[in-house]
């Protein structure tokens, strides 16, 4: 596809516009129904403003940061605010000079199937491009393309993410573990996480990436009442609201995730 300024269109006369917001749609149909609504998308925002994912964020950049004039791509990107921080933390090494070169600049791709999201991620930087469309199917990126594919809480589409990536590229895998918000997960009936998730992982991931480094962020703090209802409601657990379900109160929350980098190892056909 080819860029004019106000939308892009491909050579068989395809043609999607810029949404006045700033995101561009290239999906064929109506939102799936799990994707992330409006209200979702706002509770977040105030959680990740709030700052209890700080650690998680400060691991992903330390543990991934981009070389100068990287690609990336965050697929399932939410508001971009962890693609925001990848792209800020390689800005330093962006702004070196090159002599006789204007600097090299890292830009990202924000991809999810929301509009909602999309529309939060298109302001979240200036180097970010926001896109809609649906992870599981064939990524609007091209082939070996991306030097960086995130997938933070997000659905992972392994063929299609060695694909897009260059040969030396990476990928950022974010996953719980079973002690990732436990407390409210006991308390609120909400969503178990499966047994097994890390070793699903590296087998859905086995024979085009290979596991080179992991880091696991486990932290533990109070929250209130407030930031409990935003937990609970940024996620597919508000999907899956209880009338039963007692109004959120303040708690002592464990936040646990792992981080795993992988080095792509097949060159796809």
């Amino acid at each position: 596809m080819a860029g004019d300024g106000s939308g892009v269109h491909c050579a068989q006369g395809h043609r999607f516009d810029l949404a006045k917001q700033g995101y561009l749609n290239l999906s064929a149909g109506p939102q799936p129904a799990n994707a992330d609504t409006p209200d979702m998308v706002a509770a977040r925002e105030r959680f990740i403003g709030a700052g209890f994912f700080d650690p998680i964020t400060a691991a992903a950049t330390t543990l991934a940061r981009p070389n100068p004039g990287s690609r990336l791509l965050d697929a399932g990107a939410g508001t971009g605010r962890l693609l925001a921080a990848l792209l800020n933390a390689g800005a330093a090494l962006d702004d070196r000079p090159v002599r006789g070169a204007e600097p090299a600049r890292s830009r990202g791709i924000a991809l999810d199937v929301s509009t909602a999201a999309a529309r939060r991620a298109a302001r979240a930087h200036p180097r970010l491009g926001a896109v809609v469309a649906d992870v599981w199917q064939r990524l609007p990126v091209s082939d070996a393309s991306v030097d960086l594919v995130v997938s933070n809480f997000a659905p992972r589409n392994p063929a299609e993410f060695a694909r897009v990536l260059r040969p030396e590229g990476r990928l950022l895998t974010i996953t719980p573990t079973p002690d990732h918000l436990a407390e409210l997960r006991r308390a609120y009936g909400l969503l178990e996480i499966q047994t097994g998730k890390s070793d699903r992982l590296a087998e859905s991931l086995g024979g085009r990436f290979e596991l080179v480094a992991v880091e696991r962020v486990h932290r533990r703090a109070r929250w209130s009442a407030e930031v409990v209802a935003d937990a609970i409601a940024m996620g597919p657990n508000a999907f899956h609201r209880d009338s039963d379900r007692p109004a959120p109160e303040p708690a002592g929350v464990t936040v646990s995730v792992e981080l795993r980098i992988w080095q792509r190892t097949e060159v796809p056909p």
